[in-house]
């Protein structure tokens, strides 16, 4: 019997080649081999093109937001009260809904038994809609008791303004749970490219709302942003919800869970919500325990964390996305569907290797550069920026780690395993809560620094957590399927190319002192990546060439 996958739009319909795999939508930006269409994105391409937008938009958003508040307590209160849905949106929006909801969706899809997936999402709908309202009540009423858990350092005034803000940002964080439905509904329709698009108009109407408004008082302008965020909330929505009833012609919202298909979707949330939300969660716990740190150290994370989760988010998340509904989709014996999730893991993996190693290297080297050039303006300063760079230099500690655990965990949820992920998420929580306690406050005074830089060793701590788990996924994969390692030769280039590109960028920088943040950015940044680019093209990795093909083709 063959592996039978019903992928449409564009997708093979057959299991590829080794060779196949490795070429296979190499790279965000390359178009899949034997396409109808030559100009049609790949579907890990359309993900990527979304999300980029919608980042690309969240930076300038950031830099607004640190052109008006910089560092200073209502930075700090307006990031830990966003916290609230951010926290939500991202661990929906990256995965925890799409993977319990898309894995038993996609199948029915797959099976041709549409009636029974609309229902199972007209189902899902009308469940979440009760408790998004549920907890939206209970969250705006127990605040001021939620706020030890959100910002439990805060004193005073900052306490004060962080219970006004989150009271206004709850109702955005039940929007951001009813737009990652639409996510999962067009995900799993292989609508990738507005589903992961619609964020740019929250991004759009916070910078426009902030900088009209931008001459208020401090404490007015900071409520106005949070209203802002739930006023975008409700486009993300609305914007997806025309395409939904276009796919779900018949869409009525059920308020049932008898269904044996709904109740493997609530079933399988929980230890999903709990193992692939671990970087949110992990991220929650870093910004807990920064509210403790000398003041700013809260935005500071936050700063530094829109920037460290950008490439999580084009190419980790991109690639898993995309690959989750094909791999849930496998048909077969145990074997031919072991075999098909290896070859397809394997050109994951080297595909997410390639472009988070250089953004780690980056991270590490040239964080000053990418902080400065990103936010320093109006009250952000670069001291600001070089606080910034400690809390980048330390996600690059796990951000490989982290980004292949994605891939992963896409699989072990493809087979239809949420224990297992769920196990390994809670051993990385836990050491990143006691890691991150170390390293936030003995640590620097045993070294003799100033506590300030306690932030820091969170997110260092939270890339030592990432190795951990990250091994404990991989090994339990391989028991499953079979190994599927990254070539120590691949990696090894990879790394030594990224660093001998990050110190002539350094240096360059070094050469370039005094100048304009923004234009040091323009000069270092790019020569960095031509370096990498170029010389693991010239060393003979496939991935850079497809890239660079790709890039000229479209160019």
């Amino acid at each position: 019997m063959q592996v039978r996958i019903r992928i449409s739009h564009g997708f093979a319909n057959h299991v590829p080649s080794e060779a196949a795999a490795d070429a296979e939508d190499a790279v965000p930006a390359l178009d899949e081999p034997k396409r109808k269409n030559p100009g049609a994105l790949g579907a890990s391409s359309r993900v990527a093109l979304g999300i980029l937008a919608s980042r690309l938009t969240g930076l300038v958003r950031e830099r607004v937001i640190g052109y008006y508040f910089g560092v200073g307590m209502f930075a700090d209160a307006f990031r830990a009260s966003i916290r609230i849905p951010n926290l939500l949106s991202n661990l929906f929006g990256e995965g925890v809904l799409s993977a319990s909801f898309v894995t038993v969706y996609s199948k029915l899809l797959a099976a041709g038994e549409d009636e029974k997936a609309e229902h199972v999402a007209e189902a899902v709908f009308g469940i979440l809609s009760l408790v998004c309202a549920a907890a939206v009540v209970l969250g705006v009423s127990l605040t001021p008791l939620l706020i030890d858990l959100i910002a439990p350092g805060f004193k005073g005034e900052a306490r004060e303004l962080t219970i006004h803000l989150v009271r206004i940002l709850f109702p955005a964080a039940g929007l951001a749970v009813m737009s990652a439905w639409c996510l999962g509904v067009l995900n799993s329709h292989r609508r990738f490219l507005l589903a992961y698009l619609a964020p740019v108009v929250l991004n759009a109407t916070v910078v426009a709302i902030v900088i009209s408004l931008g001459r208020s008082s401090l404490d007015q302008l900071v409520s106005y942003a949070a209203w802002a965020y739930v006023a975008g909330n409700a486009m993300v929505f609305l914007v997806q919800l025309p395409r939904i009833l276009q796919l779900l012609p018949g869409f009525r919202p059920a308020f049932e869970w008898t269904s044996a298909h709904v109740r493997t979707v609530i079933r399988n949330f929980g230890p999903i919500f709990l193992s692939r939300g671990v970087v949110q969660v992990s991220s929650y716990v870093d910004s807990m325990i920064a509210t403790w740190l000398p003041s700013g150290s809260v935005a500071t994370l936050g700063y530094a964390q829109v920037i460290s989760i950008l490439p999580v988010s084009l190419f980790s998340m991109s690639i898993s996305a995309a690959e989750l509904p094909a791999l849930s989709s496998a048909l077969g014996t145990p074997e031919e569907i072991a075999g098909f999730l290896r070859k397809r893991l394997s050109a994951g993996l080297r595909r997410i290797a390639f472009f988070i190693v250089p953004s780690a290297v980056a991270f590490l080297l040239l964080g000053d550069v990418l902080a400065g050039g990103l936010y320093v303006s109006g009250r952000f300063h670069q001291a600001d920026a070089v606080w910034v760079w400690s809390v980048l230099a330390g996600s690059a500690v796990g951000l490989l780690a982290t980004s292949l655990g994605r891939l992963y965990s896409s699989a072990f949820y493809a087979l239809l395993d949420t224990r297992t992920p769920l196990r390994f998420a809670i051993i990385r929580v836990v050491l990143t809560t006691t890691l991150g306690f170390l390293f936030a406050f003995p640590l620097p005074r045993w070294l003799g620094l100033d506590p300030k830089w306690g932030v820091a060793g969170l997110t260092a701590s939270a890339g030592i957590a990432g190795w951990v788990e990250f091994s404990l996924l991989r090994r339990g994969l391989g028991q499953r399927i079979g190994r599927t390692p990254l070539p120590a030769m691949f990696t090894g280039t990879l790394w030594t190319v990224a660093f001998t590109g990050g110190i002539i960028g350094y240096l360059l920088k070094m050469a370039l002192p005094g100048g304009h943040p923004v234009l040091t950015a323009v000069l270092v940044l790019p020569i960095y990546g031509a370096i990498y680019f170029a010389g693991t093209a010239l060393l003979g990795i496939a991935e850079s060439r497809l890239f660079i093909d790709a890039v000229l083709r479209r160019l």
